[in-house]
């Protein structure tokens, strides 16, 4: 399911069940099982793998709304995309997680392996890149090219903070400040 279906089928609810930490999945029926075969089919799912557990889903059963498998698995929705990503099953769906290095938009290839927070020197020559490229779009008046170059820095602060460093996610906040 591309991300526009997504937000053609649902656009705010989609957003909403991830939030709501206390919904829990509604149980499986099974038919001609009873509750044995329902117990069966719940401890199955246990021993399996998340990734087993999340194609299992898409692939037998039929599931392709993202939300619902995260409900039954107990996953993130990140996770799940990527799993059902590197299985080609999805594609159009990106979020602070996942891999810049995927074709996005057409701005995509300018800013390949632009992104980097391992060292603060890492950092640095990172926004360094994105300062570069900001700039060639400002001389070229896109401004939909600046924008890109803004939310790559505003995906390496977040993913640098959210990995406990810091000093490398201040580099990104204070190009951003900037800018």
């Amino acid at each position: 399911m591309t991300t526009e279906e997504l937000i053609q089928d649902r656009p705010l609810s989609f957003e909403l069940e991830y939030a709501d930490e206390h919904e829990q999945a509604a149980p499986r029926v099974v038919e001609h099982g009873g509750e044995a075969a329902e117990q069966q089919q719940h401890e199955t799912e246990e021993h399996r793998t998340k990734k087993g557990q999340i194609l299992a889903l898409y692939e037998d059963e039929g599931v392709t709304d993202i939300a619902q498998i995260v409900r039954r698995v107990g996953a993130r929705p990140s996770y799940v995309a990527q799993v059902l990503q590197q299985a080609g099953y999805l594609t159009g769906y990106f979020d602070l997680y996942t891999t810049t290095a995927r074709e996005q938009n057409v701005y995509t290839r300018f800013f390949r392996n632009v992104l980097s927070f391992k060292t603060v020197e890492a950092a640095r020559e990172s926004v360094q890149k994105i300062d570069r490229l900001y700039n060639y779009f400002e001389r070229l008046g896109d401004r939909a090219g600046q924008h890109q170059a803004m939310v790559l820095a505003l995906t390496g602060k977040n993913r640098a903070r959210w990995s406990g460093k810091a000093e490398e996610a201040q580099i990104f906040s204070e190009w951003l400040a900037a800018h």
